[in-house]
């Protein structure tokens, strides 16, 4: 089935000569072709951000589904098989149902000029509209003014997460122009949950809102969440909240619990807050036990993320200190055109040991000497993840290994360690 999204995707990136193009009017000429199905969704929350949009929409699923609400939802990109990119009624798209939408959606678009993401964004929004859902969470796929999913007009609330460097060459180089992007999403009278941010960042924000007329509910304002004895207490101006321990890891994860828990109250949408401690979402501080866990010796853990900018290095380096019981091995491969050294930069002092890897199916991975390079000669070549975990697991003492830079390896880890 793979193999056959695989041969869309190619007919469709002979259309455009940009496979990424930061632009809405060829999605808006294809989806008013389809009927406009992106006027025919429920009530969208709209999320963009630069770390954590993905664990703040299942955030936001886990507590509408825990009120028996239906959730369409849109992510990307996807670790292990296409289809997790869209849920549809709360059910995975199939595999057959998928590619046929896609097939038509490319004979409705009839070879006029578009990107792979577009056609994917218009899929996604043409089963929505098909589907009866009480809910639809869309997380952008690339900064937030230019991106498909910003067709959307009227949402019912907004959401943006942590907002740090990344994706320079298409953003910009600084972080103020970057969360300049992100504020795109934003449309007026509609609210904004907003989660802690730097200064700068926070300023472009409150401007941005300011100037479109949307009710910013920032962080530290006009909501809170701190960790309480028996989870997480959220405040906002209505009272406070007990909420039990999000299933996902890391105190960064309170942030985008609290982001997601804002945005479902601003838009007034059916929800119970007990769903943070059901929310999944893999290659987020995920602890494996399959294949590749096994190569370790029993005593020993071994732990997965996706996070692969410098950002997601400071959050990921936090977590550590947290684990100061044990040694922590880091494994690390990295996607080209990424600020691997800055990525690595807060990680390298908490590391017993740091290995530089690139699986051979790994999307546009950074040579391993590269890796070495920007850890300044710290790390050693794996080269393969297995051979990292063979050489890191002669210790005597129970230590962790982190896996790590890449949501494209987390796919070929996940894949690696189900014994694929």
């Amino acid at each position: 089935m793979t193999d056959a999204i695989d041969r869309i995707a190619a007919r469709l990136e002979r259309l455009h000569p940009r496979l990424i193009d930061l632009s809405l009017d060829r999605l808006r000429d294809l989806l008013a072709s389809l009927g406009h199905p992106e006027q025919r969704l429920p009530p969208v929350i709209h999320v963009a951000g630069t770390n954590g949009k993905g664990s703040t929409c299942a955030f936001i699923r886990a507590m509408a589904e825990a009120a028996g609400q239906r959730a369409h939802v849109y992510t990307s990109p996807h670790l292990v098989h296409f289809n997790e990119r869209i849920r549809v009624a709360g059910r995975l798209v199939g595999q057959d149902r998928l590619i046929a939408a896609m097939e038509r959606i490319e004979r409705t678009n009839n070879n006029a000029p578009i990107t792979v993401f577009e056609v994917i964004t218009a899929t996604a929004f043409d089963l929505f509209a098909a589907t009866p859902a009480d809910i639809c969470v869309l997380e952008v796929g690339l900064g937030g003014r230019g991106d498909a999913t910003n067709v959307i007009d009227a949402p019912a609330a907004c959401a943006i997460t942590s907002i740090s460097l990344d994706h320079r060459e298409l953003l910009g180089s600084a972080v103020e122009t970057i969360a300049g992007e992100k504020a795109g999403i934003m449309k007026p009278g509609v609210p904004v949950a907003v989660g802690g941010q730097t200064p700068d960042v926070r300023r472009v924000l409150l401007d941005h809102a300011r100037a479109v007329e949307a009710p910013l509910l920032l962080r530290g304002r006009d909501w809170d969440i701190t960790a309480s004895a028996s989870g997480l207490c959220y405040s906002d101006a209505s009272g406070t909240i007990e909420l039990p321990p999000p299933s996902l890891l890391g105190l960064f994860q309170h942030d985008n619990a609290g982001i997601a828990l804002t945005a479902l109250r601003a838009a007034d949408l059916p929800h119970r807050p007990a769903g943070v401690a059901a929310t999944e979402w893999p290659a987020r501080l995920q602890r494996l036990d399959g294949r590749l866990a096994r190569l370790l010796p029993p005593d020993w853990e071994l732990w997965l993320d996706g996070g692969h900018n410098p950002g997601a290095g400071v959050v990921l380096a936090e977590h550590l200190r947290g684990w100061a019981d044990r040694p922590v091995h880091v494994v690390v491969g990295m996607k080209q055109a990424k600020d691997s050294a800055e990525f690595l930069r807060p990680l390298l002092p908490l590391a017993a040991s740091v290995w530089a890897v690139r699986e051979p199916n790994q999307h546009a991975a950074l040579p391993v000497e590269a890796i070495v390079a920007a850890s300044g000669g710290v790390a050693r070549p794996g080269p393969l993840v297995a051979d990292a975990l063979a050489g890191v697991s002669g210790g005597a003492e129970p230590a962790r290994v982190l896996i790590c830079g890449s949501l494209y390896l987390a796919g070929e880890v996940l894949k690696l360690d189900a014994g694929g």
